[in-house]
């Protein structure tokens, strides 16, 4: 199946309503087969019960008949022949070779890993891990693209390391590899690889790479996965290198790769490498990529904190100009009466208090890249002043009698609509066109959400370096928390999280919800659990507002007793109110009808 985003509708059906219509039982996929190898799960006991099964994924699973839309929960899903899906596999090979083809399939892979660990997360909340990870193995199985049997998995909660090892049965990416090319010496379930990637590096918040060691292709009966933290692998980077969309988007906490040929050179990997591994962040790269060997005018646009500069100084890095200077100037940061100097450069005795003659930055950059940061800034008169020096080439010094040849690149970046700035009157539309030659918009943190347990593995290993600690890692809640937040200040607000958290917390321990966010932020409303007063709490714990209509109320008071009887006598009086019904009684209370579907199974409400 591909998926995409798309809004919602209402009018839908969903594949548990279709079995309860039809009487099909959609428990007994998760029968005794599934119990003994859900035991093999070393973490503890998880049994075929365990939530979420595959009745409660059913009810995530949306069809809209005659409408053309299928959902899984929010995203939209589309049958694809797997005919179709091969055929678009032996194109992308035969035009790109393997190993870009291989790439672009992992890559797609993890991104639909990465959503299904994210709807898991969402929905169910209160998992176990264990059951958690076996329920990524369920919607694999449930979206038709491989049967998976549990060899054995362990996870330890307190130190996040993970390993595992999993049968893959009737791959449809085996069927399709084999049916254009035969047996050959590697393994073909890219896809399936770059899933089980994303699914449980999304789930437990760490990198955990899974690698074919058997495959169909290569004449075995069925394929092996085997899959652990990252930092466990000897040569991780070789796997690595399939998620990066270009050769100077790094994972560098984990060793250099060896030597590849590229069709650009790699710049030096450090605490400046590029870490990312969603579609859009890829969708970045390769216009970067286009870019880099041109010496066009780049615009990179995107809100406050995504990264921008980082992606100015890696074009400089893997342009043709890398060994010239790179000069940034954050135009927000100059006075008004000296951007011309700044910029331009002085002359001598231009001024009171010009004792020497001084070069710009565009002087500062010739040869290289000058990076002009938040140019939305710009006094109108600046503009006018900027707009010349691009159109000419040249620059004259304040207090200058003669034109100063430059050759700079121009790369800028701002985080206002620049079109509308010129609608108001408030930026020139002939510098904004001059400056609009090749855009790249950089998307906030939010829309990249698959990339957030590689920065946060990046950043841990990062500061770790930095300051001089060691910690364990980060706790399921801090996972959780980390992965819902909305990330107002984006990539560089996950930077300051982290590295906040990896000061306050003891060395040696992991790290909580409590030295991550101490600093006013608001934790997403929807990440929820109940407390033991019987109401919603947030990721954090704080107790949330009840989100119930008007003309529905549930009465206030938990009752005594354990959170369990506090969080039954909250379901049960909810769907009293609303005559059973589910849909009804999750809106009384703020929370969406799989999790609640899911919690009353859990306490017997409902079968």
């Amino acid at each position: 199946m591909i998926k995409a985003t798309a809004s919602p509708i209402p009018e839908r059906i969903s594949l548990a309503d279709v079995a309860r219509a039809t009487g099909a039982a959609l428990g007994r996929f998760d029968g005794a087969e599934v119990a003994r190898a859900m035991s093999r799960f070393e973490a503890s006991h998880v049994s075929s019960e365990e939530h979420p099964t595959i009745a409660d994924i059913s009810e995530c699973l949306f069809f809209s008949p005659g409408d053309g839309r299928i959902w899984l929960q929010d995203q939209r899903m589309v049958l694809l022949h797997t005919e179709a899906l091969g055929s678009l596999r032996r194109e992308l090979i035969d035009s790109l070779g393997q190993e870009k083809a291989r790439g672009l399939f992992t890559r797609a892979g993890y991104v639909s890993g990465a959503r299904d660990a994210q709807l898991v997360r969402e929905h169910w909340p209160e998992a176990e891990p264990a059951a958690a990870a076996m329920a990524g193995t369920r919607l694999h199985a449930l979206e038709g693209l491989v049967k998976v049997e549990l060899v054995h998995a362990r996870y330890d909660p307190e130190t996040s390391d993970y390993e595992g090892e999993f049968l893959w049965h009737h791959s449809s990416e085996d069927d399709e590899h084999i049916a254009a090319y035969g047996i050959g010496g590697s393994p073909a379930c890219w896809m399936q690889v770059g899933y089980a990637t994303g699914y449980v590096s999304t789930l437990f918040g760490r990198l955990v790479v899974f690698r074919e060691v058997a495959c169909r292709s290569m004449g075995e009966s069925h394929c092996r996965v085997i899959g652990k933290s990252a930092e466990r692998w000897d040569d991780v980077e070789e796997d690595m290198r399939y998620l990066r969309a270009r050769d100077f988007v790094g994972v560098s906490q984990y060793g250099s790769a060896p030597p590849q040929a590229a069709e650009l050179p790699t710049p030096p990997r450090g605490s400046d490498a590029m870490v990312g591994a969603s579609s859009a962040f890829n969708a970045a790269c390769h216009l970067l990529h286009r870019v880099a060997p041109t010496t066009a005018t780049v615009l990179f646009t995107g809100e406050s904190g995504v990264g921008k500069e980082k992606f100015a100084s890696m074009l400089h890095s893997i342009g043709p100009r890398r060994d010239k200077p790179f000069v940034a100037v954050n135009c927000a940061a100059i006075p008004e009466t000296l951007v011309e100097s700044e910029l331009f450069g002085v002359e001598r005795g231009a001024y009171t208090g010009a004792g020497a003659a001084r070069p710009g930055r565009f002087e500062r950059a010739h040869g290289g890249t000058l990076f002009l940061d938040e140019i939305g800034t710009l006094s109108y008169a600046a503009q006018g002043k900027l707009l010349r020096t691009l159109q000419e080439g040249e620059v004259e010094r304040v207090g200058g009698t003669r034109s100063i040849r430059v050759d700079t690149r121009v790369v800028a970046a701002t985080n206002v609509d620049l079109r509308q700035a010129v609608r108001e009157g408030k930026f020139r539309d002939d510098l904004f066109f001059r400056l609009n030659v090749f855009p790249i918009h950089l998307p906030p943190l939010r829309e990249r959400r698959d990339d957030v347990p590689l920065l946060m593995s990046h950043f841990l290993k990062h500061y770790g370096r930095k300051h001089g600690r060691q910690v364990a890692g980060f706790t399921q809640a801090a996972v959780k928390a980390l992965l819902n937040y909305d990330y107002p200040g984006n990539i560089r607000e996950l930077q300051n999280l982290i590295e906040r958290a990896l000061i306050v917390v003891p060395e040696g321990s992991l790290i909580e919800v409590q030295h991550l966010f101490t600093s006013g932020e608001r934790l997403d409303k929807n990440v929820l659990s109940v407390r033991p007063d019987g109401h919603l709490a947030g990721a954090a714990g704080a107790r949330l507002p009840q989100a119930t209509p008007a003309n529905r109320t549930v009465p206030e008071g938990g009752g005594s007793g354990s959170l369990g009887q506090a969080e039954e006598a909250l379901i049960r009086r909810a769907l009293e109110q609303c005559g059973g019904n589910l849909s009804a009684a999750a809106r009384v209370l703020g929370v969406t009808r799989p999790q609640l579907a899911y919690r009353a199974r859990k306490r017997g409400i409902t079968s």
